[in-house]
């Protein structure tokens, strides 16, 4: 870029270099400027869907990949599965013996 830039001396072309450029093309393609000035515009406008689509696909994966749920599906739950619960917990039982002889003890 930097090349292209180095043969005007202000660094950017100016109303001069602009002009010029307008008559050497109004030459080069007389009577097809238009369908040229088309295509043209054709293609910048499929490269910003091109590359719009390309950003909603990388948004999109991020935005899927910081939500997202286990690749595996859970299971459903069954109607027919009997709910599992866990023992339930009985303190031991002691005699009035025993408890008596341990106190004393």
């Amino acid at each position: 870029m930097t090349a292209i830039l180095a043969f005007f001396p202000g660094g950017a072309p100016g109303l001069p270099e602009l002009i010029i450029f307008g008559t050497i093309a109004l030459l080069l393609f007389g009577k097809r400027l238009p369908e040229v000035a088309r295509s043209l515009g054709k293609g910048i406008v499929e490269f910003k869907k091109g590359v719009k689509g390309i950003e909603d696909e990388v948004s999109q994966s991020t935005y899927n990949s910081s939500t997202s749920t286990p690749s595996t599906p859970r299971p459903a739950a069954s109607e027919d599965v009997a709910e599992v619960t866990a023992p339930k917990f009985e303190p031991p039982k002691f005699d009035q013996e025993e408890e008596g002889e341990e106190k004393d003890a």
